[in-house]
């Protein structure tokens, strides 16, 4: 098989090639047609998380050289192990990627995404930016049959990050309004989501005018450039305070920006990896009734639930651009920049 994979971190992919394996037990082996294009790849490419203030998450080890990179997979299977029943060749499908032991108690409860030994695809073990994947086991492959191939595979982790993300704001959205920063590919997805499975008003804040526009396009009631000095103050003016406020960045600018404005009794959902480091007065956390919620994609319950809606028509798709595999370096290099609106997927 083929592959575009990291020889040395921090640097440009490189092709690869490696023998097609043979999918053994429980084994799924997919032949992969679409893969997303992530922001966490670009973390993973660089060997590090940033914590703000000059530290640095070291993301380096338990990881061999050269690795494929590529979680958001979508193809057919090609060949299954001897123990797989159900699962048949030629079944389009996405992969569901965040692999867990299978073992332990978050994986027994259902989340699997959780799991304190993890083997996520294209993260711990190699993914998708090639031309065969192995899924460990039937419970990793979502039929996604109704589904173009170029959508189903974002939502395994832009779609699922931005559903779960979403379901943790339920208990405030009752009032609303929901508040999404970040228009990126998993914020665009919020938006879209938001506006399918919740009646509330829905306003969305991106320093990219473009991106702004594109949310007014889609259904956002109010758009705001987070960056100017008075945005908070046009917030409330204009919609007053969020009830939740999803940080689908995850910077200490957006952050701050999230929670200002949000009213009282009310939330900020985390969803966003860009990095840095945030601080808020201890005493404004019980004064303003405030709470800061993390949330890690989703778990194979939100998969299924997610296809399900996108297979209904009820989840409007977001932009993607199409492009050959052998393209993986400039789509990295063009989401770093910030230059994608909706989603890249690679086409191997």
């Amino acid at each position: 098989m083929f592959r575009q994979s990291m020889t040395a971190y921090g640097a440009p992919l490189e092709a690869t090639t490696a023998d097609t394996p043979a999918p053994k037990g429980s084994e799924v082996l997919v032949h992969i047609s679409h893969c997303g294009v992530c922001h966490s790849d670009i973390h993973i490419q660089d060997g590090y998380f940033d914590l703000g203030e000059g530290k640095q998450l070291d993301v380096r080890s338990g990881r061999s050289l050269p690795f494929t990179l590529g979680h958001e997979i979508a193809g057919h299977v090609e060949a299954v192990g001897e123990d797989v029943e159900g699962i048949l060749p030629g079944m389009a499908c996405a992969v569901y990627p965040w692999v867990g032991c299978g073992e332990c108690p978050r994986c027994k409860a259902g989340n699997e995404h959780l799991c304190d030994k993890p083997r996520h695809l294209g993260i711990n073990v190699d993914g998708g930016y090639a031309s065969h994947v192995i899924a460990p086991h039937p419970r990793h492959i979502i039929d996604i049959s109704g589904i173009e191939p170029q959508l189903a595979g974002p939502l395994m982790c832009s779609g699922i990050t931005a559903f779960s993300a979403l379901k943790k704001g339920e208990p405030w959205l009752a009032q609303g309004p929901l508040m999404i920063v970040g228009l990126g590919g998993v914020g665009m997805m919020g938006l879209e989501i938001a506006l399918a499975k919740y009646e509330v008003p829905v306003i969305a804040a991106d320093i990219n005018p473009e991106k702004r526009e594109a949310a007014l396009e889609r259904g956002a009631i109010e758009v705001f450039d987070p960056a100017e000095p008075e945005a908070r103050r046009q917030v409330l003016k204009s919609v007053g305070a969020a009830r939740v406020a999803v940080d689908f960045v995850g910077s200490a600018a957006s952050l701050t920006f999230a929670q200002s404005v949000v009213g009282k009794a009310s939330a900020v959902v985390v969803a966003g990896l860009l990095g840095g480091r945030f601080s808020l007065p201890v005493p404004m956390f019980p004064l303003r009734e405030l709470a800061i919620l993390g949330t890690f994609v989703g778990s194979p319950a939100d998969a299924r639930e997610l296809v399900a809606m996108v297979r209904a028509g009820k989840v409007k798709p977001i932009p993607v651009s199409l492009r050959p595999l052998d393209q993986a370096n400039t789509a990295l290099d063009d989401l770093r920049a910030g230059r994608v609106l909706g989603r890249v997927v690679l086409t191997p």
